[in-house]
């Protein structure tokens, strides 16, 4: 509970709640695009679609856009999210006005002229101008940690998008492209440089493959992630190995994030601990540790830990490959109280990212990294170690 004397004091300037954002002026700020609509919002998309999963097979599909005209872009771009403060993020984001209209999954097949209209808004290159007419004030809004946040919905009555689409070349050949694989267009698209996020929307508005599906946004992200990281996988396991233990840091927002690269063929963990009072652990007494791992062969199972995994793994693969060496990365994430709001997983994916571009420190010896993790960490060693890929076991392999 946020006492108001702490509101007065703090004017969203000092986070005295112990947040890492102030509620009350991203509720106003939000409020204030929206709060003039009714049933019909023309503004700028930039692009955003969002694909729902309830009810499968029969979804709801939501093109979306804030009651803004101009250069929306960077609503939809995770670099600037990071680089943003979290009043900034939320607020752009919770201003997304979605209109929900429903198909089943099949439709992308033989898409009628909305869901043409809706492929085409999600397939562009830049902001697109767009009208959606609803059948009655638009509501709720969408909290995920798989997902951005997104503003409210209502039921679609209508959508007209001005013709101002502008797709890439590649983006638009593998859209028309009904010979090309889903994961033959995934590699294609991220080969020639396009964002993961814009790769997943395209996913999920059944924009590739030869069989067209709509496929829920949560989903397609986890798919998007996970098929890239499995081909850049592949090419790590033909490299050599790193030849000293290295140990990255990055501190961020509430949230410690470790990274361990050990010699010797690649696997891979993720690992999270989730202090009382963060996003998952608001009224525990004690830290929450879960922890995924995979060997050199891969894993057949989802993740319990869930779209984290994906993420933080093609950020790892990416970087190994940029090397072009091979190593078993273990990457644990602290998240402490304050941090108590989903944001979804490209806050890991681009998390990582930055922590790989820091100068890492080497070791020689696994437990020697170790002992200097274990002091910069602030949960307990031994609750990793016991879930970990760094068992006793295989540090003692790893050292002969």
């Amino acid at each position: 509970m946020i006492k108001p004397e702490l509101c007065v004091k703090c004017k969203a300037s000092k986070y005295l709640c112990g947040l890492t954002y102030c509620p009350l002026l991203v509720s106003v700020r939000a409020k204030e695009k929206i709060s003039l609509l009714k049933t019909t919002v023309y503004g700028s998309s930039p692009p955003t679609v969002f694909v729902g999963r309830s009810s499968y097979p029969k979804i709801l599909v939501y093109p979306s856009t804030p009651p803004t005209l101009g250069d929306t872009s960077h609503y939809e771009d995770p670099k600037f999210w990071l680089n943003s403060s979290l009043n900034d993020f939320l607020s752009i984001r919770l201003s997304l006005v979605r209109g929900g209209i429903k198909y089943h999954v099949s439709s992308a097949n033989d898409p009628d002229r909305v869901l043409l209209d809706i492929q085409t808004l999600a397939i562009s290159s830049k902001p697109v101008t767009v009208e959606l007419s609803l059948k009655r004030s638009p509501s709720g809004k969408i909290l995920d940690d798989n997902l951005p946040p997104l503003g409210p919905s209502a039921p679609l009555e209508k959508i007209r998008i001005d013709e101002n689409s502008q797709p890439l070349k590649i983006v638009e050949r593998v859209y028309f492209d009904k010979d090309l694989k889903a994961k033959e267009g995934i590699l294609t698209l991220y080969d020639y440089g396009v964002d993961v996020e814009k790769i997943a929307k395209i996913l999920s508005v059944g924009g590739m493959g030869v069989k067209r599906r709509l496929v829920p946004t949560r989903w397609s992200i986890t798919a998007v992630d996970k098929t890239i990281s499995d081909n850049l996988i592949e090419k790590i396991k033909q490299y050599e190995s790193i030849d000293k233990v290295e140990v990255y840091i990055r501190s961020f927002r509430k949230n410690l994030f470790i990274a361990i690269l050990v010699p010797g063929y690649w696997s891979f963990e993720w690992g999270e601990a989730w202090f009382p009072g963060s996003t998952w652990n608001k009224w525990g007494k004690s830290v929450e540790i879960e922890v995924d791992n995979e060997s050199y062969k891969g894993r057949d199972d989802y993740p319990e830990i869930g779209g984290c995994y994906y993420a933080s793994r093609l950020a790892t693969s990416e970087f190994l490959v940029s090397r072009k060496r091979q190593a078993t990365a273990i990457l644990w994430r602290e998240i402490y109280e304050g941090f108590n709001l989903p944001v979804g997983v490209w806050f890991v994916r681009e998390n990582i990212r930055e922590l790989f571009k820091q100068k890492p420190m080497t070791f020689d010896r696994v437990e020697v990294a170790i002992n200097f993790v274990k002091d910069i960490m602030k949960s307990d060693i031994h609750g990793w170690l016991k879930r970990s890929l760094l068992s006793r076991e295989k540090i003692t392999k790893w050292l002969k």
